[in-house]
């Protein structure tokens, strides 16, 4: 059976967010690491808003929505039990993972990127993100994870953006007031699996070999 193929930006947040998907559900898939500034034609084909993740099954259906990479392979397995277990956990999970994707990462943008808003400062910006940061300390303090002791899907859908939020400036971050969601992150960033899908692949061409990410570790 074909693997699928996963077109993908190895910094990318919402990569990073497929690629955990991935990882946790023991599923393998062909990747394609690409350079952002020069989009292949075939994932343009694909998906034609140009963005990552792409995820292309093997028949043939394009999954370009990081949350929808991360369902479709939990839903294939999910060992680890971090899918949502009843009605009251989606509810949550999905309504954080909103408040992260829309609120959040609109400030984080402009946070990050402070010099192509001049209207406010950086850390007027970084203020306005800090009110999500405050809602995951909060949570941090009941629970080790976002809903419990053992982390799951909203954990993981959201962690790389809060990294990318503290490494805009990594040392006003370790001295923030947020030390529980400061230790979850942290948590999460060292751990193995984070490790393992950062780990760098050659840049894809449309002339070179695909790279099996996952269970396999092998060139095709």
């Amino acid at each position: 059976m074909p693997l699928p193929i996963l077109y993908s930006f190895r910094r990318c947040p919402y990569a990073m967010r497929a690629r955990l998907g991935i990882l946790l559900s023991h599923q393998s898939v062909l990747l394609k690491e690409i350079i952002l500034k020069n989009k292949p034609e075939s994932m343009l084909k694909a998906s034609p808003k140009g963005t990552v993740p792409v995820l292309i099954l093997p028949n043939n259906q394009v999954i370009d929505e990081s949350l929808d990479i991360m369902m479709w392979a939990l839903e294939q397995s999910d060992p680890n039990h971090v899918l949502p277990i009843n009605q009251q956990q989606t509810q949550l999970t999905l309504a954080l993972i909103k408040q992260n994707d829309t609120t959040f990462k609109s400030w984080l943008d402009k946070y990050k990127y402070a010099d192509r808003y001049p209207e406010y400062s950086a850390i007027h910006y970084r203020k306005q993100a800090e009110a999500f940061i405050l809602t995951l300390e909060n949570k941090l303090k009941t629970n080790k994870q976002l809903l419990s002791d053992t982390p799951s899907l909203v954990d993981y859908a959201i962690y790389p953006f809060v990294r990318q939020f503290a490494h805009v400036d990594i040392d006003w971050f370790n001295q923030a007031p947020y030390p529980k969601t400061r230790q979850w992150l942290y948590n999460h960033i060292e751990s193995e699996l984070f490790l393992s899908i950062m780990k760098k692949y050659p840049l894809w061409l449309e002339s070179q070999q695909m790279v099996t990410f996952g269970q396999l570790e092998t060139t095709k």
